[in-house]
């Protein structure tokens, strides 16, 4: 089924997403803040701003609400939240400074790539691997701003790198496989074979 585009600004998706973008002067400021009920709050903001990513599609969906503002704004605003969390993270030493480097690199190169492709009529789509390593950075990040132990010796941390290098690797992954995916249009597109 074909998605319908609309140019209304006004709509319970656009607003969601608007939300996620305001809560990320939240978080940055929270992170200011030393001690287990700053990092648990934190934590949980930045929860609510990532379910807001699968909730606004959802809805835009649902209610056939699909803008083109819409479409911009919400892989925008999913790359503000994460990268602008992850480069907070690196001076309270909670997460490897080259590690955000490449993750960073990799977002600016493929964005620059999907930029290319739809100026010249072409939409590379979001793959299986993008979400996957979506859902881990999230993930990752989720337990790496909880970072403290707080009941039965979990530690939030270890757990948060675990799955940091999950992210990595899936992100490295999927950045070879947009490239890859990248080429075969553009050969297409040219007659290069």
């Amino acid at each position: 089924m074909r998605e319908i585009i609309s140019n209304n600004f006004y709509s319970t998706a656009n607003y969601l997403t608007v939300s996620r973008i305001i809560m990320i002067p939240i978080i940055v400021i929270l992170l200011f803040f030393e001690g287990k009920l700053a990092a648990f709050i934190t934590a949980l903001i930045f929860s609510l701003a990532s379910i807001t990513d699968w909730v606004d599609g959802y809805i835009a969906r649902k209610q056939h609400t699909v803008s083109v503002l819409g479409k911009f704004l919400d892989p925008l605003a999913d790359k503000l939240l994460v990268m602008s969390t992850m480069i907070m993270l690196i001076p309270l030493g909670r997460i490897p400074a080259w590690i955000v480097v490449i993750i960073l690199a990799r977002e600016l190169a493929i964005t620059g790539l999907r930029g290319i492709a739809s100026s010249e009529g072409v939409v590379i789509a979001a793959s299986k691997l993008g979400k996957y390593k979506t859902g881990f950075q999230i993930a990752a990040l989720i337990t790496l701003l909880l970072h403290y132990e707080y009941c039965c010796g979990i530690d939030f941390h270890n757990i948060g790198m675990n799955l940091l290098w999950i992210a990595l690797v899936l992100t490295l992954w999927s950045g070879y496989d947009y490239i890859v995916k990248f080429k075969r249009v553009l050969s297409s597109q040219t007659g290069d074979y």
